[in-house]
């Protein structure tokens, strides 16, 4: 699983019709301590609702196609997790409000 925070959405109008009314989530992996972004994006396959902004755990390879929303679909990346905190050596680094 990688930590990565909603930056932002995806709209695809034209799209293979195995993937029609499944949100589509811009990700930007992010170091867990900093909560710095990484410059570095992936676009995921959404099956637990998460919002832009949120912190989430998600999937890539095989394993993204095991959701109930993912089942079958054309994927390599699905977001699994919203994150409610992050904790290191004691400290918690994230909380969600």
């Amino acid at each position: 699983m990688i930590i990565a925070r909603v930056v932002g959405t995806v709209v695809s109008s034209h799209k293979s019709p195995k993937i029609e009314g499944i949100t589509l989530l811009l990700l930007e992996k992010i170091d867990p301590v900093t909560l710095k972004g990484k410059n570095d994006f992936v676009v995921s396959m959404d099956s637990v609702g998460a919002g832009v902004g949120e912190i989430v755990f998600y999937v890539s390879g095989s394993s993204a196609r095991l959701t109930e929303v993912t089942n079958g679909k054309p994927t390599d990346s699905a977001v699994i997790a919203i994150i409610d905190s992050i904790e290191k050596d004691g400290n918690h680094t994230y909380q969600k409000n």
